[in-house]
């Protein structure tokens, strides 16, 4: 479990960085994106994967608290959620600005000459 989830993880970084070095606009948003959600993953991760656990107390005597997940980092996760998204759609604001005054998506704002 641990290794599909360290790979899903690999994955979306190495997608995110290789989508932010294009040229074109849309494409760099997308892996911010993917950025995005590799560091909500990983936040995640860090809560202790647990399958079969329940997740709330059932008594409150003499509980070991090592095997239930954390809760901060699914908090934390939460928010990062909301803020990534109100950044994405900032970033699309800004790049249909961007094209309608240049006319282009690319990143310099000039297409290459070929």
């Amino acid at each position: 479990m641990e290794f599909i989830f360290a790979l899903a993880v690999g994955i979306l970084t190495a997608s995110g960085v290789w989508l932010l070095l294009r040229p074109r606009t849309f494409q760099v948003i997308i892996g911010l994106s993917l950025l995005s959600y590799a560091v909500n993953l990983f936040i995640f991760g860090m809560g202790r994967l647990r399958i079969g656990v329940p997740p709330v107390l059932e008594n409150a005597e003499a509980v070991d608290p090592a095997f239930y997940a954390d809760p901060l980092p699914q908090a934390l996760v939460l928010t990062a959620i909301v803020i990534s998204f109100a950044m994405t759609a900032l970033f699309l604001v800004v790049l249909l600005a961007s094209r309608g005054l240049t006319g282009t998506d690319h990143v310099d704002g000039r297409e290459d000459a070929q």
